[in-house]
């Protein structure tokens, strides 16, 4: 799991900076992000894979994203209206089902 940890942080680390367009070159973005050029590399092969729409700007020197986009991984929660809580929480109306069984 730690694994997967470094993976998704060094992945927001190195979306900042493309949002920022100062990833700079391959090997300096690969030393700020403190991995090898070969790993940034497989990195950025993730993010496309995820649909990143990611590519290298010759003329800024960073890379940058042809679109944009917005990149969290997690699980978050979202609010539910109260309807749907009783539903998830067995509300009232399961409570009347179960007296009437």
């Amino acid at each position: 799991m730690a694994k997967l940890e470094e993976q998704i942080s060094q992945i927001e680390q190195l979306d900042q900076l493309i949002r920022l367009r100062a990833t700079g070159r391959p090997k300096e973005v690969a030393d700020r992000l403190k991995i090898s050029e070969a790993s940034l590399f497989r990195l950025l092969d993730a993010m496309k894979q995820l649909n990143a729409p990611v590519k290298y700007d010759i003329y800024l020197q960073s890379y940058v994203y042809e679109e944009e986009v917005s990149f969290k991984f997690g699980f978050y929660t979202k609010e539910l209206s109260p309807q749907r809580a009783m539903e998830i929480n067995g509300g009232y109306t399961n409570l009347k089902f179960l007296i009437n069984f």
